[in-house]
């Protein structure tokens, strides 16, 4: 997990992503495992835990914050956070359970005027579970001081 935490700023509880398992030009494959201990499924839903489809679009949005990060820190590390700029065309296929591991692809497909647009997707074995489209940006964060 160091691998992952020493490219993005993200931390547990809201870490969602355990290992890289590859990268390339413009692509990276990330995996995590769901714990049946996660305080989230104690809600959702009580005798049935399904993991919120929010969590599953994060875990693809930090493995994109970690292709940024890592094509960044083969250029020289840029100070900064990834910011998720658009979400469009989410379509979920099949739920995610404690104990599942899925595989996060992560793939580059266009960088327009500071925004890098990437296309992501999930798999659990062979079942297809989410896939969806995203703009991110790597900004230095503005003000910095907690919420009141």
């Amino acid at each position: 997990m160091t691998e992952v935490t020493d490219l993005i700023p993200h931390r547990p509880p809201f870490l969602f992503v355990d290992r890289i398992v590859s990268r390339g030009d413009g692509e990276l494959v990330a995996q995590r495992t769901w714990r049946a201990d996660e305080d989230f499924y104690r809600g959702h839903y009580p005798g049935a835990p399904i993991t919120p489809g929010v969590l599953l679009c994060e875990s693809v949005f930090q493995a994109g914050a970690l292709l940024l990060a890592n094509e960044m820190s083969e250029g020289g590390t840029k100070p900064g956070v990834p910011l998720l700029a658009r979400v469009s065309d989410v379509r979920f296929r099949s739920p995610v359970y404690p104990g599942d591991t899925i595989t996060i692809h992560v793939k580059r497909t266009e960088s327009v005027g500071g925004f890098v647009m990437m296309r992501g997707s999930m798999t659990c074995g062979d079942r297809r579970i989410l896939s969806v489209d995203f703009a991110v940006a790597w900004r230095e964060p503005a003000g910095g001081g907690p919420a009141a």
